[in-house]
């Protein structure tokens, strides 16, 4: 049976919910590996100032339900800073492969304690150490530095690494907690764009647009989605 929705233009009929057609598109560009991060989108933030900046950062979790986008990063880093004075964000995901693009605008909240704790738990070691041993966006001297602060770091810790950092030295195994500056962010949208390539440049695309009421300082309660089509 045909996946529903992977069809070639949108239904005449707009779904009530465009985020079960972004997860299915998602986890079809991830089953079919269309690059070595289907799950990449670029997130794009703005400073206290108003100037916008973006970078590309991974989608670890996509909530079709109640609707909300995680990614992890180090909550020191620039986006996080700026998002903590202007939660409002735009994600775009795009699979030129597939001819299909995803826009996001919503409002970014820092993920529960559990969560973050629960992703941290899943990464390789490597990535644990790197989260204590880099202070992301800060200046450094040189990768020389950066590359003998994570090792401190890491000896403090408890946990000896290899001068080319590819290998522990002792303990072979060990769990490290996650950094209290480390954890995830959940986007909740209020607006999703589903963009389908055509001939001729005659692309298919509707947005669908909602209400978000805070509820307390992880969650909203969500309206209902209205979907428009627009022109391409």
């Amino acid at each position: 049976m045909a996946n529903p929705y992977l069809t070639p233009t949108l239904p005449a009929a707009l779904p009530d919910d465009p985020m079960h057609w972004a997860d299915a598109w998602l986890r079809h560009a991830t089953a079919e590996a269309v690059r070595r991060n289907p799950n990449a989108m670029t997130l794009a933030t703005v400073d206290a100032d108003g100037r916008p900046s973006s970078r590309v950062v991974l989608c670890k979790q996509f909530v079709a339900n109640p609707g909300y986008i995680v990614f992890f990063t180090n909550y020191n880093s620039r986006k996080v800073s700026e998002l903590r004075s202007d939660p409002r964000v735009s994600l775009c995901f795009h699979w030129d492969s597939l001819g299909r693009q995803i826009r996001v605008d919503g409002l970014a909240v820092l993920s529960p304690a559990e969560e973050s704790d629960a992703y941290f738990a899943s990464r390789h070691w490597g990535s644990q150490l790197g989260a204590w041993g880099s202070d992301q966006s800060a200046p450094i001297e040189s990768r020389d530095v950066l590359l003998r602060q994570i090792r401190d770091r890491g000896r403090e810790l408890g946990i000896g690494v290899s001068d080319d950092l590819q290998s522990l030295v002792e303990p072979s195994e060990r769990a490290l907690p996650r950094p209290p500056h480390w954890g995830g962010v959940r986007v909740w949208p209020d607006s999703v764009e589903l963009w389908l390539e055509g001939e001729d440049r005659v692309h298919d695309r509707a947005v669908w647009t909602r209400t978000l009421d805070r509820q307390d300082d992880r969650s909203f309660r969500a309206g209902r989605w209205t979907g428009t089509r627009i022109q391409p």
